[in-house]
């Protein structure tokens, strides 16, 4: 039977968990190691390192921390945040990485998302995509003004794919899902779903979606935007952004098809526990991972 997994995600910047609403206003949560060592010892099924600052700040990742991390985790370890290059990716996995999470990259090098699936597998190959709910006609302008060269197609990095009335199909109708990127800081042009697509025909094996708008608020994923998402495609997606309880993390498997559900706050400041979450969902008829 397929069981979905309950994700912990620590976001980082200089060196310490951070959480804030909609990107910004964070504050600290703590130590990565320490909090990383906790949630193994709680059974999480997954943990997700992102360095949060690092391609707005044009700098490396932390390889320091997130060696230290690894070395404290025996579960799946996914890590992302300031990835340039594929020796980013190479130096990634070097130092205890699972798998490499590409946001900013796949947009303005999209050729990295097939280097990371040949040199390591899909299935260590996550591309993390931050839309926003933009104005329709705001983001038209915005696709024009980065120029629209058609979809691309399966390994092509050179196309911006141009989404279909079946993607926007499941946008409210004033609305698109409009990806960005450098910690959500820069509007793409580009759509969601025609992105998630596009990603993984270059060979992403897994996809974090992270909705701007309910990050950090706790009011629930957006499940409508999960939905269209993963019924575009076919790898696992992970929901992430505005988790405030193990009932929203049903919503979203349950009602949206997403294949994981991600959290921060409810978990890094004692609100739920690990243990809790996947007890209710069991009870709900969700299956989950037992604790190893």
């Amino acid at each position: 039977m397929l069981t979905h997994r309950i994700i912990p995600c620590l976001d980082v910047k200089a060196g310490r968990v951070v959480k804030g609403v909609n990107f910004v206003n964070l504050r600290d949560a703590g130590d990565p190691v320490e909090i990383a060592r906790q949630y193994d010892e709680a059974g999480a099924d997954e943990l997700v390192f992102l360095d949060i600052t690092a391609s707005h700040e044009d700098r490396s990742i932390i390889f320091d921390v997130v060696r230290q991390v690894a070395e404290q985790c025996f579960m799946p370890f996914t890590v992302g945040g300031g990835i340039r290059t594929i020796d980013d990716v190479t130096r990634l996995v070097q130092a205890g990485a699972e798998k490499v999470s590409i946001n900013t990259a796949a947009v303005v090098t999209p050729e990295i998302v097939t280097q990371t699936a040949r040199r390591f597998g899909r299935c260590a190959t996550v591309v993390n995509i931050d839309p926003k709910r933009v104005p329709r006609a705001e983001h038209e302008a915005r696709r024009q003004e980065t120029g629209d060269r058609g979809q691309g197609t399966g390994g092509t990095p050179g196309g911006r794919p141009r989404a279909t009335p079946d993607d926007l199909e499941h946008h409210d109708a004033d609305y698109v899902f409009e990806v960005h990127t450098h910690g959500g800081r820069t509007p793409t042009g580009l759509e969601a779903v025609a992105w998630a697509k596009h990603v993984v025909e270059l060979g992403a094996g897994e996809i974090v979606l992270t909705s701007m708008d309910a990050d950090g608020t706790k009011d629930g994923y957006d499940v409508q935007m999960t939905r269209a998402v993963s019924a575009a495609v076919d790898v696992p997606v992970v929901a992430s952004g505005g988790c405030g309880s193990p009932a929203h993390m049903r919503d979203v498997i349950v009602d949206a098809g997403a294949d994981a559900a991600l959290a921060a706050s409810i978990f890094h400041y004692g609100e739920y526990s690990i243990e809790a979450t996947k007890q209710y969902l069991a009870e709900q008829g969700v299956p989950v991972r037992a604790k190893r």
